[in-house]
């Protein structure tokens, strides 16, 4: 089936995909000292290439928001693969290739080693983000979720040669696989539902979810919830964010903004109607986003190293964003969603300028830097600022446009106090970053003293994005976007809460501005509420002590049954061979020499002379008379 702009659809998911995939598997020739040094090689193109493929992707995406295709294509069978944009997808498809595009952009400048596989792999993870947006059915979700899965286990371990990323690379992939059988579990509830006159397609369709029959839609509500907790990082899932911080600055500045982590926030957006028809699954999205950002809240407040700050803060902003989909505010979430996008890859590429040139993430060590590096800092200060909710910057309306949908006083309380910390861990990187007085002790290398133009080019992009993006929250674009997402009789924020919460946000980001140095850093916030270690108690650690002993019970029990089996039929046969050869083969050749005997003995009498045959039948007559004689 083909549906108007068909080719552009296909363009541009196979575009990204195509291209990364050539340049990951191309190599880039002789590599001295981490760079690509052979002329011409792939090394040394594969920045150039990606970047224009981006930029392709990006045309491909504002074109698809304005045309809305669909495209169809065969796949599995009653699994076909097929696409649509909508104006929920329109505006995520924009988001992740723009994002990803400055993203390139700026790490053209960062990323020296392996670049053909760097680049490469950016492209094809944002190809499985652009799947993800515009899947239609559960078939290619699951092809596109576990591409995106693969692709960021491959990022966050990129450098391969150090033990910790590839440690923090097995952390991410397993927790959020553990997640993702919750999609093979709505799956596998769509196809064991009763649904009259349905084909296993038509069954499969996300938009199919939220006519399920009895117990068959809460299992799929649950396993949706699951999916999309595990890859947004929310509780309990939160701790693998952490470890993936491991991983280069453009990797955090893509996955943990735009693309995978989002990825889970609008799984739920998508579904909206699938938890609303489950009922329950409605309040469980909502308390669960809620508690999110209220606890990563904290653990964002507590962290000393800016990145972990970030990745926290990015845990505890998913959680605005599924507690939309939960309370029914889907277009404030999506506006959440594309604005906090601008917001944290902006954040994050900042922290990877100063990592470049000052060789640290610590917040005591990086102490004025923003002050001191103004072409970073500016742009730093506005992303930060719009973290905090502070008005007119974009996190404080699309903020509120969620709060508006919330109508248990508790949850409201709850979102209020999440807000109010969003504002503090924001308040708290701004203030030390931009301190006056004794600079940190971090110091600039040789060669880094301006950042370079490809790298502050995107930071001020995503700067001027992090700045307006919040218009989409607000008269008129709120209503443009509820009617182009589907929802136009959602709640919107009145005066009086905007206002409410931008006292709230200037007041809390100007009192942690203040008070950096001294706020309060709990030990269990700082390391994520324990989160690793109760996933080691609960679930690695009996794993693997089963594991053992399932192992030792292999090998003292059932290894040691087979070996006894084989050897018990060892001596079987060894009998069955003896009984053949004394009893079976001499029992054969007795009958064989019996009968060679009587062929013999019935040879005799065949000599060919008449008289001797006549004699034969006479004594053969004579005892016919005698026994029927006797027998009378």
């Amino acid at each position: 089936m083909s549906g108007p702009g068909t080719p552009l659809l296909w363009s541009l998911v196979l575009l990204p995909a195509v291209t990364g995939a050539v340049l990951a598997l191309s190599g880039g020739g002789r590599r001295t000292a981490g760079t690509y040094d052979r002329p011409g090689g792939t090394g040394r193109a594969a920045p150039a290439v990606a970047v224009a493929a981006a930029a392709a992707t990006l045309v491909l995406a504002v074109a698809a928001a304005l045309v809305r295709p669909t495209a169809r294509a065969g796949f599995v069978a009653g699994g076909p693969l097929e696409l649509a944009v909508d104006g929920l997808s329109a505006a995520v498809v924009v988001t992740v290739a723009a994002v990803g595009l400055l993203v390139l952009v700026f790490a053209t400048g960062g990323i020296r080693a392996e670049r053909p596989r760097f680049f490469g792999l950016m492209l094809l993870f944002t190809a499985a983000v652009l799947v993800t947006a515009t899947a239609t059915t559960l078939t290619v979700l699951l092809l596109a979720w576990e591409v995106m899965g693969a692709a960021s286990y491959a990022l966050i371990a990129f450098r391969w040669r150090e033990d910790a990323p590839v440690s923090a690379g097995t952390t991410a992939f397993l927790t959020t696989r553990a997640g993702d059988l919750g999609l093979y579990l709505a799956a596998g509830a769509a196809l064991a539902a009763p649904v009259a006159g349905t084909g296993a397609g038509d069954r499969l369709a996300l938009d199919a979810l939220a006519g399920l029959d009895g117990p068959w839609l809460h299992l799929a509500a649950a396993g949706v919830l699951l999916a999309a907790f595990g890859k947004a990082a929310q509780l309990p899932f939160s701790f693998w964010l952490s470890r993936a911080m491991l991983g280069p600055s453009p990797v955090s500045a893509l996955l943990h903004s735009a693309a995978m982590v989002a990825m889970g926030g609008y799984l739920l957006l998508r579904l909206r109607p699938l938890l609303e028809s489950a009922g329950w699954a409605s309040g469980a999205a909502a308390w669960g986003g809620a508690l999110t950002a209220l606890a990563l809240g904290a653990v964002a407040l507590a962290q000393r190293d800016l990145k972990q700050l970030l990745a926290a803060s990015t845990a505890a902003q998913l959680g605005f964003v599924v507690l939309a989909a939960g309370a029914g505010s889907v277009a404030g979430g999506t506006a959440h969603l594309v604005a906090h996008a601008a917001v944290k890859s902006l954040l994050f590429l900042a922290a990877g300028v100063w990592l470049a040139a000052l060789g640290t993430e610590d917040l005591g060590a990086l102490r004025g830097a923003a002050r001191r590096d103004r072409t970073t800092g500016l742009p730093f200060a506005v992303g930060a600022l719009a973290l905090a909710g502070v008005p007119p910057l974009s996190l404080w309306a699309t903020k509120d446009e969620i709060l508006a949908a919330v109508e248990s006083p508790a949850l409201y309380g709850v979102v209020l106090a999440a807000s109010a910390l969003s504002a503090l861990y924001a308040g708290k990187a701004l203030g030390l970053l931009l301190a006056s007085g004794p600079p940190g002790t971090a110091v600039r290398k040789p060669g880094e003293e301006t950042a370079e133009p490809l790298r502050t080019a995107p930071l001020t992009l995503l700067a001027a994005g992090a700045a307006v993006l919040g218009a989409l929250a607000l008269p008129p674009l709120a209503g443009e976007l509820k009617r182009a997402v589907g929802a136009p009789g959602e709640p919107s924020a009145g005066a009086a809460t905007l206002a409410a919460t931008a006292i709230l946000a200037l007041a809390a980001t100007a009192t942690a501005a203040a008070l950096a140095p001294r706020l309060p850093e709990p030990a269990w916030a700082r390391a994520w509420l324990h989160l690793e270690t109760t996933a080691h108690t609960l679930a690695v650690r009996p794993a693997l002590a089963t594991a053992r002993a399932l192992a030792r019970f292999d090998d003292t029990v059932l290894d040691r049954a087979v070996t006894g089996t084989a050897a018990g039929v060892r001596r079987l046969a060894s009998w069955a061979s003896a009984a053949d050869r004394s009893g079976v083969d001499r029992a054969v050749r007795g009958v064989a020499d019996g009968a060679r005997y009587l062929g013999e003995l019935a040879r005799r009498p065949q000599t060919g002379q008449l008289h001797q045959y006549y004699v034969q039948a006479l004594v053969l007559l004579t005892a016919a008379t005698v026994l029927l004689l006797l027998l009378r």
